[in-house]
């Protein structure tokens, strides 16, 4: 694993944008999975991808500090057994063309596609990327989906992507910062953006029952986004296989991180980033 890299990289001039210190554990645990993965699957499979949906620039500052760290693109060209398709996605030309200046530094042999634009729109275009498994060479696809907020992706964008290709998916569900923050407005049957968000419209009489026994919502939509995984036909991952990332200052969970396989193998390597990554996190302080 990377130790003396983790530390931080130079300020280089480029987009950079600021995170939480919380960032650090998300992108500690996603280092520990993409290493276990390109490894692990390195002589099972003929070709191993990555796909990451919110790429951002590359670099992220840690909100208070100076530090500068890489984030999830970087993070998976590090990996010892590299991946043999990158494929990064982000709606921001600028982060985008950042992203293409690091990577072209830091790794000048490798050529990912570049995608510009939301992904849930250019759908298309990221499953155009990623090769075509054929009778002489298998392809599994890991897809790592970071959003801002849970309007940022949508259940269409899983189930497409899930249909063309072997993928496993780690996906971050911005529910306690962004599904309770605006639950009057999300509930109401005007508002689509949970629809969107699991792909299913008749989740509200669902909600009634865990509602009267004061479930949390963000636990209910966790649990409904994993029960619609299932259906595409992922193997069941309930709330206790997801990993809760907590705010630093005041300890307020603020997401969940929420991996699917559609076999045994990938939770194996999923449930040792969960047994030993948050004890590895001080590698990155």
């Amino acid at each position: 694993m990377r130790t003396g890299r983790d530390k931080g990289v130079p300020e280089d001039g480029l987009p950079t944008p600021i995170v939480g210190p919380w960032a650090l554990q998300k992108y500690r645990l996603l280092d520990l999975y993409d290493t276990l993965f390109s490894t692990g699957m390195k002589h099972l499979w003929g070709r191993r991808v990555y796909v990451d949906l919110f790429s951002g620039p590359g670099h992220a500052r840690i909100r208070g500090t100076d530090r500068i760290v890489e984030t999830s693109p970087l993070i998976a060209l590090r990996v010892p057994d590299r991946f043999d398709r990158y494929v990064f996605c982000d709606r921001h030309a600028k982060n985008i063309s950042a992203l293409r200046d690091r990577v072209k530094r830091m790794s000048p042999d490798i050529e990912p596609a570049y995608i510009i634009g939301d992904c849930n729109e250019a759908v298309a275009e990221i499953v155009k990327q990623i090769p075509k498994a054929s009778r002489g060479e298998s392809v599994l696809t890991f897809c790592f989906a970071d959003p801002f907020g849970i309007d940022d992706l949508k259940f269409r964008t899983i189930e497409t992507l899930s249909s063309r290709s072997r993928m496993d998916f780690l996906v971050l569900l911005a529910l306690a910062m962004d599904a309770n923050r605006f639950q009057s407005l999300y509930v109401k049957e005007t508002s689509p953006v949970i629809d969107e968000f699991l792909g299913d419209r008749s989740w509200r009489p669902r909600w009634a029952a865990p509602q009267l026994k004061r479930i949390d919502f963000r636990v209910f939509l966790a649990q409904e986004f994993a029960l619609r995984m299932v259906r595409l036909g992922y193997l069941r991952a309930g709330l206790e296989r997801m990993k809760e990332i907590r705010s630093n200052e005041k300890n307020l969970p603020l997401y969940h991180l929420a991996f699917f396989s559609k076999h045994p193998r990938g939770y194996q390597f999923w449930d040792q980033v969960l047994k030993y990554g948050t004890d590895q996190l001080s590698l990155f302080q």
